[in-house]
């Protein structure tokens, strides 16, 4: 058994198809590298996918598990209204269903979105410049954030055209004063551009914490890094190779491989 089909110990229930079964496998590997790279808020935040289908269904977290308690088996999935589609033990948590509902609705290129909102990330989007793309990290991110600003906890539906429309057709949304989520064709693609603007946020805050001015990077080479990164991301299965390894990484460190 590859690393890939690895499911915590659970096995697949008959009524799921071979299809969601994948989806399931990997979307609890991604909850566990979450939570295992520290990028966690407790039992708050939501990773979702797109189930096939007409139906519009999506995989989200069980409220009140911890990221590594996640399954292939506990995976909610819920409709668009954030109701269950399928008895399950747990409820889903209802602040998951404006952000998530709206973009999986909208958005037929976008079938996984994270959000987060680690202590770097939080931090940049206080700023009033936000992602300042002075690094090899946020120079890859130029142009593809569209920002959003905060309205408190996003629980509402009538927030959800606005999301939208500060989103665009871009694949990062800033929730200023708040977090992230980052939006992608599927999930390792989605994990990688997390790890992406991850990173940004950790390198600009520790640069804003030195003295000294920082090197500007002209819009050409901004503009030049972020175009590769999108190809290597969408065209070139880049990012599934990382995703791959990373949880290889995860397991074997864990002791379950």
């Amino acid at each position: 058994m590859s690393t890939m089909d690895f499911s915590y110990g659970t096995t697949k229930p008959s009524h799921c198809s071979d299809a969601e079964w994948t989806l399931r496998v990997r979307l609890a590997h991604c909850y566990r590298l979450v939570d295992y790279l520290g990028w966690t808020e407790m039992i708050f935040n939501h990773i979702s996918v797109r189930v096939p289908g007409p139906e519009n269904h999506y995989l989200v977290n069980p409220f009140a598990l911890n990221y590594n308690e996640v399954t292939p088996v506990n995976l909610l999935k819920v409709g668009l209204d954030g109701q269950l589609v399928e008895p399950s033990d747990y409820k889903a948590n209802p602040a998951g269903f404006a952000l998530h509902s709206a973009i999986h609705g909208a958005r037929e290129d976008l079938h996984c979105v994270i959000h987060t909102h680690t202590t770097p990330i939080s931090a940049v989007t206080m700023k009033q410049s936000g992602f300042e793309h002075n690094d090899f990290y946020g120079a890859q991110l130029f142009g593809r954030i569209g920002y959003h600003d905060f309205e408190g906890i996003t629980l509402f539906a009538e927030e959800k055209q606005r999301m939208l429309a500060s989103l665009g057709s871009k694949h990062i949304l800033v929730l200023r004063n708040h977090g992230v989520a980052v939006c992608e064709q599927d999930i390792q693609r989605a994990f990688f551009l997390l790890w992406t603007v991850q990173r940004a946020a950790e390198i600009q805050s520790a640069g804003r914490a030195m003295g000294g001015e920082d090197i500007q990077l002209s819009d050409a080479v901004r503009q030049k890094c972020a175009d590769l990164t999108a190809q290597l991301i969408r065209n070139d299965g880049f990012a599934v190779l990382f995703f791959e390894a990373i949880v290889r990484k995860m397991l074997k460190a864990q002791q379950l491989i």
